[in-house]
């Protein structure tokens, strides 16, 4: 079956990091590009960075959390990792990975992750 796990997620102190994966099963992984999305409360769902299969396409983070956030993937292990580092009070929210098809970041999101919770407080 079609599946994507996000995990790593918990609660760390504003200027604290974390490292999120996303490990995927059920589908050629290699082929897709991955995007990390998150949403908080009361707000859309929103896309901050993704990764294409290759390396023809240049990596797209958002504003908001570039020069913080990392993201990678290791094909061998089936799973996108995502470094954040500095993270701030904003940055709290549900993470959710996403596959797109064809393997370039602006083609269609085709499988989705259950997410995990990120709280950045005291």
């Amino acid at each position: 079956q079609v599946q994507l796990v996000e995990s790593g997620g918990g609660l760390v102190q504003p200027g604290g990091s974390l490292r999120l994966s996303c490990a995927a099963s059920g589908f050629t992984f290699a082929d897709y590009a991955i995007g990390w999305f998150r949403q908080a409360p009361g707000k859309e769902r929103e896309g901050f960075t993704c990764i294409p299969s290759s390396s023809s396409e240049e990596i797209y983070y958002a504003d908001v959390v570039k020069g913080r956030f990392t993201i990678s993937r290791d094909n061998a292990k089936n799973t996108v990792y995502l470094q954040m580092n500095k993270l701030k009070r904003e940055d709290t929210a549900v993470y959710y990975c996403a596959a797109r098809a064809g393997g370039s970041c602006h083609l269609a999101l085709r499988h989705w992750g259950q997410g995990t919770q990120v709280t950045v407080s005291w």
